[in-house]
């Protein structure tokens, strides 16, 4: 399937539009954790960022931090469709444009396939995989419309290897496949696919926190460090991993 390229006019803009200063990033999940830190670091980058979670009042709390002119806070469920098309719309409404979107919304399950509830397990494969595809969904009309765009997936050191009784790991290795199924199908236009993948991350996903962990701001700076790529390269894969981890 090809896709209509993006007009000189916007090559144009590409060209003298200053790296940072305009650029749009929307985060999922970003009340806290992975999602939170990138919003910090992209707004001292010179993003602005629209943040997208159910908890609305860590949001609101983050954007004063960060600055309502810089800062959008957006309650969403991810795995409800209208609610991306919502977060699209009202970024687009305060921002004008959307040049990145970090699909990071996301949490885990007990190992184990007697250690969960179904309902549980219900919420963790909506959110982890079907909500990665929705945002897909919602936004990628914007970047085909403008001819480019970047796509940042949070998959896992658990979508590369499989864990033991590990659920979480195949809703994992669904979002690496979607990201690779995504950067063929735009394979023709200038939009880039990344996929995000740590190993233990010390954030709130974790019930007990683990005592050697990547911080948050690790895997933020590695999310920025794909965002700043010159046009010419698309990086598909960023696998890190805390030191002394095995697997």
């Amino acid at each position: 399937m090809r896709h209509v390229q993006s007009s000189s006019s916007s090559r144009q803009e590409q060209t003298v539009a200053s790296p940072h200063e305009s650029r749009v990033l929307i985060v999922t999940g970003a009340s806290s954790g992975i999602g939170a830190a990138t919003a910090r670091a992209a707004v001292a980058a010179g993003w602005r960022v629209a943040l997208a979670a159910r908890r609305l009042a860590l949001l609101e709390e983050l954007v004063r931090e960060l600055g309502s002119e810089r800062a959008l806070a957006v309650r969403c469920d991810v795995t409800h469709f209208e609610e991306q098309q919502e977060l699209v719309e009202r970024t687009l409404a305060a921002f004008g444009r959307i040049d990145a979107l970090f699909a990071n919304a996301g949490f885990g399950a007990k190992r184990g396939f007697l250690a969960e509830t179904p309902e549980h397990w219900r919420a963790m494969v909506e959110t982890n995989v079907l909500g990665v595809a929705f945002s897909i969904r919602a936004v990628l009309p914007h970047f085909l419309e403008r001819g480019r765009g970047h796509f940042l997936l949070t998959s896992s050191v658990a979508g590369r290897r499989v864990l033991p009784g590990s659920l979480y790991s195949a809703t994992k290795f669904a979002v690496t496949a979607i990201g690779e199924a995504l950067r063929q199908e735009v394979a023709d236009t200038d939009i880039k696919v990344t996929l995000i993948e740590p190993g233990m991350v010390d954030t709130p996903f974790f019930d007990e926190r683990p005592t050697a962990a990547l911080a948050p701001e690790d895997v933020a700076r590695c999310v920025l460090f794909a965002l700043d790529q010159p046009p010419r390269v698309d990086l598909n894969e960023i696998l890190l991993r805390p030191i002394r981890q095995q697997l």
